[in-house]
C-alpha cells in the first residue's frame, strides 16, 4: 500500500465516494413525500462518512480524536444501512440493490474498523527535519 498524503488517498473514502453516489442515484427514484425523510437522511449519512474521514486525517496528531472520528464514520455508516433497511421494507428498492449497497457499506465498516486498529500507523508524527 503506498503512502498516503491525503485523505483523498484512501481506499475508504474513495469507496465512501462511489458509494455515497450510489446512495444519490437510488433515492431520485423515491416518491416526493420521502424527499424531506428518508430521501434527506439517508443521503445526510452516507456523504457524512465521508467527511468524517476527511475531519479523522486532519486531527491525525492527536490519536483518541482519531479513533473518535473515525467512531462516528463506522456509526454514520451503519445508520445509511439502517436507512437502506427503511426503503427495502417501503420496496424502493430492489432486493439486489439492497444487497449490494447493505454489502458495500458493510465493507466501508470493516475498513474504518481496521483503521481503528490501526490508529498508530496513521497517527505517526513526522520527526522534525535538521
Amino acid at each position: 500500500m503506498a503512502l498516503a498524503k491525503s485523505f483523498r488517498d484512501l481506499d475508504v473514502y474513495q469507496c465512501v465516494l462511489r458509494e455515497s453516489r450510489a446512495v444519490f442515484h437510488i433515492t431520485k427514484r423515491f416518491p416526493s413525500e420521502e424527499r424531506y425523510s428518508l430521501t434527506d437522511q439517508i443521503r445526510r449519512s452516507s456523504r457524512a462518512v465521508g467527511s468524517m474521514i476527511a475531519e479523522a486525517w486532519a486531527r491525525r496528531r492527536y490519536p483518541a480524536s482519531f479513533v473518535s472520528k473515525l467512531t462516528e464514520a463506522i456509526g454514520e455508516a451503519m445508520e445509511t444501512q439502517a436507512w437502506l433497511d427503511q426503503a427495502l421494507n417501503c420496496e424502493y428498492i430492489r432486493s439486489d440493490e439492497y444487497r449490494r449497497s447493505d454489502a458495500e457499506w458493510q465493507r466501508i465498516g470493516g475498513m474504518l474498523y481496521r483503521m481503528i486498529e490501526q490508529a498508530d500507523t496513521f497517527c505517526r508524527v513526522p520527526s522534525a527535519k535538521r
